[in-house]
């Protein structure tokens, strides 16, 4: 459980128009939209805040959830408060791939698809990451 920070003005436009407040069923639509097991799954939204309650289907399911609402333009902050233990993650700086974020996070570089596979389908290829974007480091 915990409070992680977005960039607000970064992340995938769900909401239609720019000025458009996020709502807790578009962003409950976009977490399935994208293949995730939702059931039992509570969304709240305060302000630029969600609020995740509830049970989820595994670890996994419950960092990719977290990601998927957090990656989201006009979201600054998701509090986890989904059962399971507490995921870790990065936040994309300019001139990060996959590579090095792998070499400094796993101890090696040639792990970058373990990162890409963990942020599917929030990620569609290894090479499309972006300045503030937050990406599931696995802990395996």
């Amino acid at each position: 459980m915990g409070l992680f920070s977005f960039v607000k003005d970064a992340g995938k436009k769900v909401f239609g128009k720019k000025a458009e407040e996020p709502n807790a069923d578009d962003l409950l639509a976009e977490i399935k939209a994208l293949g995730l097991e939702a059931e039992g799954v509570e969304v709240a939204v305060e302000g630029d805040k969600v609020v995740l309650g509830g049970t989820v289907a595994s670890q996994e399911v419950k960092e990719k959830i977290i990601m998927a609402a957090g990656n989201v333009e006009g979201i600054a902050s998701v509090e986890d408060t989904l059962e399971g233990n507490d995921p870790v993650f990065h936040e994309v700086k300019k001139g990060d791939t996959l590579w090095a974020i792998a070499k400094d996070a796993l101890g090696d570089g040639n792990r970058y698809n373990e990162i890409f596979e963990a942020n599917k389908p929030m990620l569609s290829h290894p090479d499309k990451i972006y300045p503030g974007q937050m990406l599931r480091i696995p802990q395996n």
